[in-house]
């Protein structure tokens, strides 16, 4: 083994003790993301890594794994302005929801022409003759297969906040925000397109291979999950869906997991490493025994 002169670059890595060394050659590195996520929850659980940062390398795996069909806003949720109408019939909902940004529709949802900035509407206070057309910027549309590590690229290359996503037919599907994607690494973000209120615990979104989906706040409490959905989720001891998701799991849910409790099936949406906040339900074709399938989906 050649030997270095003092004061050479070498001599100013950390020297490995005889057990560090031994180690390495017991503990390979790992060879897929799967195990390195492993050795990461095992550092997180020994404290070397906090539960902020843990939930955030969480995140940059999981936009990797995302479509934009999965978190993106339903087409029954999307606040639109109809230029085919007055701009005094829905300029009331432009102020009530306070949107930096509106898709532009002319007389069909399907047909959106552009992207209405809130704050250009200041010149129509201003100005004696205004038309909104001008004031349009150009709509950007998506399929609803793109990555979202992919869109969020896109995203940064072209200085865009806001996306249209359309389904096979070009029919429109939802919108997706810059704000949606980079939930996904930093965890939620409170904005216009949250849902706080109790009636909003649980969405509808469009239906999947199985049937209707749900989007559903983990906070939301059983009794309600069960009323809306038609279900019988056993409660156990727990108040919340989150909480029986837990307790069946034996600990904290992951993004991105897939599993099943009865006939239900489960996707996490969004998690972090202390508790989750958002999970995509639907009913499943059958009767299941409750076993879950644990591996991240």
């Amino acid at each position: 083994m050649q030997d270095y002169p003092p004061g050479s670059r070498n001599e100013s890595k950390p020297h490995r003790s005889l057990f560090e060394r031994l180690t390495a050659l017991i503990s390979p590195e790992p060879e897929n993301r799967a195990e390195l996520l492993e050795l990461l929850h095992d550092a997180h659980e020994r404290n070397l890594i906090d539960a902020d940062a843990m939930s955030m390398i969480e995140g940059v795996f999981q936009v990797s794994d995302l479509a934009a069909r999965e978190i993106m806003i339903p087409r029954s949720q999307m606040d639109m302005v109809d230029l085919a109408k007055p701009i005094e019939e829905w300029l009331p909902m432009v102020l009530e929801t306070a949107h930096s940004r509106f898709p532009a529709v002319d007389g069909d949802r399907d047909k959106v022409v552009g992207i209405l900035l809130a704050k250009d509407l200041l010149r129509y206070y201003a100005e004696e003759s205004f038309d909104v057309r001008d004031m349009l910027r150009p709509a950007v549309f998506i399929p609803e297969s793109k990555r979202l590590n992919v869109l969020l690229r896109d995203f940064r290359a072209n200085r865009n906040h806001i996306a249209i996503v359309v389904d096979e037919y070009g029919g429109v599907g939802g919108l997706i925000t810059i704000e949606d994607v980079l939930e996904q690494i930093v965890g939620d973000i409170e904005d216009e397109y949250d849902f706080d209120e109790e009636e909003d615990n649980i969405l509808a979104v469009k239906d999947g291979a199985a049937g209707p989906r749900w989007r559903v706040k983990a906070l939301t409490e059983v009794e309600q999950f069960n009323e809306t959905l038609g279900t019988e989720l056993p409660s156990g001891d727990a108040d919340t869906v989150g909480g029986v998701v837990s307790n069946h799991l034996g600990r904290m849910p992951r993004k991105g997991e897939h599993f099943s409790i009865g006939p239900l099936g489960f996707e996490v949406l969004r998690a972090d490493a202390r508790q989750v906040h958002v999970l995509l339900v639907e009913k499943l074709p059958g009767s299941f025994s409750g076993s879950a399938d644990n591996e991240p989906g």
